[in-house]
């Protein structure tokens, strides 16, 4: 869908520079000159090492045609001071690379990448009028059909039914300090008809929803989000917003703006779902997640289990020293603790003991070993993982900063008891590494899960089951950081794990 034009009446371009057009654009260099619209710009980074791999660009020509562009680090400095969002430029010499096979935001086969003798210059007497924008929209159907692909990145409008599991009936509270923290916002979001799809905007994508939502007086309900990937997580479809991810609301665009007034004449559309079947977690037992973890097209995923422990490891520590300010593990620096979380504002930081205790459980069809970090093991003892240690130690003042606590009597207390286990399968346990899973909440046996009982009958109909991309659909625990879990695996499949230390700090 094309955005309407901004800018002057088209005026005939005989007597100007030769012009070349997207459509145009082959593989190869070209030494002639392009003109369009910066619809958007961003910065692709290694996945893994998160090193800087250049700034990527989508561009839209005079004919609505739509491309992609590149700029290689080392270039970057030269061109990002006159690089702004909407913008008009012509750019001279260029060349045209494939376009990347994975995550495209754009139909086109080449891209338009910067070379060494690129010149890019703003366009301020526009002689002929652009599109502000264009998007590619998908259904659901089309969403389910190239799920995990890994092609392109297609954009999704919709309305939302819940924003972090709260209805819109009462405006929900989107915190940002939550979100500076979990860095996500899960919106269930419908498209006209369709079933319901949970996705998840992260970092700057979710930061981005929280401003625009905030900034409407009154509560938005359409939303619109570009590039969305898809995944399969525990069987089940979710949308994932990515780099070039960009967020828009009721009348921030056109198609928002119709799909508000398509709404507005179909209200019947608002009370399709029950909130029961949106928040829904899936039911699994050890036997069936121990499957699911061997499929080749597993994904991060979280289920609900119901185990009974049968015993509390006691040949591996049962707590970490954390940051205070973020939970992530704290090492001991010079003279003080230190976050070993890069992003943690905490230079140094008071360390504070948090669970991660290996436990043995099992039901009626295999036996495995959980992880309870944070509040999942307060939630299991009623006792913080802190008041435990310190207590410990005042009640033993002969052991050294060095000793090691041994497992608590709050924790063996436990053997023998029922749960309802919250859990999450990540990497680890598709790569073979550990089979030890992680448990994010507990939950009693005669409650339904407080999303659900929370939100009553307050939306009505159907919808497909929710899934995760990397935060606890249970409900993330403040208690503890990605660094922590991370932490936990490789501490418990080590053969002499780390002795956890008294927190001290050393002046």
């Amino acid at each position: 869908m094309a955005m309407k034009r901004n800018g002057k009446s088209p005026a005939s371009s005989a007597s100007d520079e030769k012009v070349m057009f997207f459509k145009d654009v082959s593989l190869g260099p070209h030494e002639t000159q392009l003109r369009f619209r910066l619809i958007h710009f961003w910065e692709a980074r290694n996945p893994v090492k998160k090193t800087l791999i250049g700034l990527e660009m989508l561009l839209i020509d005079e004919q609505g045609s739509v491309i992609q562009g590149f700029i290689p680090p080392g270039r970057i400095k030269k061109y990002l001071p006159d690089m702004k969002q909407g913008s008009v430029y012509k750019l001279i010499n260029f060349y045209g690379s494939k376009n990347k096979p994975m995550y495209r935001v754009a139909d086109h086969i080449a891209t338009v990448s910067f070379t060494w003798n690129s010149e890019l210059s703003v366009l301020l007497d526009i002689p002929i009028s652009f599109d502000e924008d264009r998007f590619r929209f998908h259904s659901y159907e089309d969403f389910e059909a190239n799920c995990d692909l890994k092609g392109d990145l297609y954009d999704v409008v919709g309305h939302m039914k819940l924003v972090d599991g709260q209805t819109l009936t009462e405006r929900p509270t989107v915190d940002e300090a939550k979100i500076a923290t979990t860095r996500h916002v899960m919106v269930h979001v419908q498209s006209h008809e369709g079933p319901v799809m949970k996705l998840y905007l992260w970092d700057q994508a979710a930061t981005e929803f929280c401003k625009k939502f905030k900034s409407y007086e009154n509560t938005p309900t359409v939303l619109l989000v570009t590039a969305v990937n898809t995944k399969r997580l525990g069987g089940t479809l979710a949308l994932s917003s990515m780099s070039p991810t960009r967020v828009f609301m009721d009348y921030d665009v056109q198609p928002t703006i119709d799909y508000f007034t398509w709404l507005a004449s179909n209200p019947e559309i608002a009370k399709q779902v029950t909130a029961e079947v949106v928040t829904k977690r899936e039911t699994m037992t050890i036997g069936e997640i121990f499957s699911y973890m061997t499929q080749e097209s597993a994904k991060d995923a979280f289920f609900e289990c119901t185990a009974t422990i049968d015993d509390v490891v006691h040949g591996s520590p049962w707590y970490y020293i954390a940051c205070a300010e973020c939970h992530s593990k704290a090492t001991k620096g010079a003279n003080s603790l230190i976050c070993t979380n890069p992003k943690c504002v905490k230079d140094s930081t008071a360390g504070v003991a948090q669970y991660r205790a290996k436990i043995s459980v099992y039901d009626s069809s295999e036996q495995a070993f959980f992880v309870l970090l944070g509040d999942a093991g307060l939630q299991l003892t009623g006792r913080h993982a802190s008041e435990l240690v310190s207590r410990y130690f005042e009640a033993n003042k002969d052991k050294g900063p060095d000793h090691e606590v041994p497992v608590p009597e709050s924790l063996i207390s436990t053997i023998g008891q029922t749960h309802k286990f919250c859990v999450k399968v990540t990497d680890h346990n598709f790569s073979g590494s550990t089979r030890a899973i992680t448990v994010t909440k507990i939950l009693p046996l005669d409650t339904p899960s407080p999303t659900e009982s929370s939100l009553g009958n307050a939306i009505a109909a159907t919808s497909e089951e929710a899934v995760q991309t990397g935060s606890d659909v249970c409900g993330s625990s403040k208690s503890h950081g990605d660094s922590a879990d991370e932490e936990s695996k490789r501490t418990f499949e080590s053969v002499d794990p780390e002795k956890v230390k008294r927190p001290r700090c050393e002046n």
